[in-house]
């Protein structure tokens, strides 16, 4: 299936997280689901990578050093990228998730919530069919 004008049925999702243990999980999550994952450690990382792939969907995590994941979803917003987001984060806050929310995000989930629910989030923003719950 192609998508999203790619060209290709390869569905690229870059993690943006200074966790490199959140990273891993995060990037065998993806393979396991049928995802090319990139990871990166900072949003500087991200916005640096000039020979980064179009990516059908970025989850970021809100609190990054440096650049926080909310400021990276500001830039892109101002440069017209329709890249959809999905945050993630350790620390829920009711005024971060207000915010994260109000920015356009297509999801935004604690580290702790089931991977299922956040892969839903990913399937549903690229534009795929969401896996019914077991």
């Amino acid at each position: 299936m192609e998508h999203r004008g790619t060209g290709h049925n390869t569905i690229y999702v870059a993690v943006v997280d200074d966790d490199e243990s959140v990273c891993r999980s995060f990037g065998r999550l993806l393979r396991t689901a049928g995802f090319q994952p990139v990871t990166y450690a900072s949003a500087e990382a991200l916005l640096e990578d000039t020979k980064r792939p179009r990516f059908d969907c970025l989850v970021l995590d809100i609190q990054l050093e440096g650049m926080s994941g909310l400021e990276l979803k500001r830039r892109l917003t101002a440069v017209k990228d329709p890249t959809p987001v999905v945050f993630i984060t350790a620390h829920d806050e009711a005024e971060v998730r207000s915010e994260a929310l109000a920015c356009g995000c297509a999801g935004y989930f604690r580290k702790t919530d089931p991977g299922e629910d956040v892969l839903n989030a990913i399937r549903q923003a690229a534009g795929l069919a969401v896996s019914a719950r077991s």
